[in-house]
């Protein structure tokens, strides 16, 4: 019984859906627009595409703005609607 109470307790603290990442994408690959389509999006944006990557279920883009600053974008795979958009530091320490 106290066993039961100490985990219903955890689970009151810690609900089920604060466990998961928001930036996670959970899409039937079926319903993802093409990576040509995320290209573009980067290209309308004025970014250098290095890389398009999946991650967490989501389209990642490593690359680099107009202004030449290094950048990793998260893209929903299936509205191209930008999850998270990070400017990588440059330096390697």
């Amino acid at each position: 019984m106290k066993k039961t109470l100490t985990i219903l307790g955890f689970l009151a603290v810690f609900p089920a859906g604060s466990a998961l990442a928001d930036d996670d994408c959970f899409v039937p690959m079926a319903d993802w627009q093409p990576r040509d389509a995320v290209t573009r999006l980067a290209e309308e944006n004025g970014w250098t595409v290095r890389r398009i990557k999946i991650d967490d279920g989501c389209y990642e883009i490593d690359g680099r703005d107009a202004e030449g600053r290094r950048i990793e974008v998260t893209v929903h795979p299936s509205n191209l609607q930008i999850i998270e958009f990070e400017y990588e530091d440059d330096d390697d320490d």
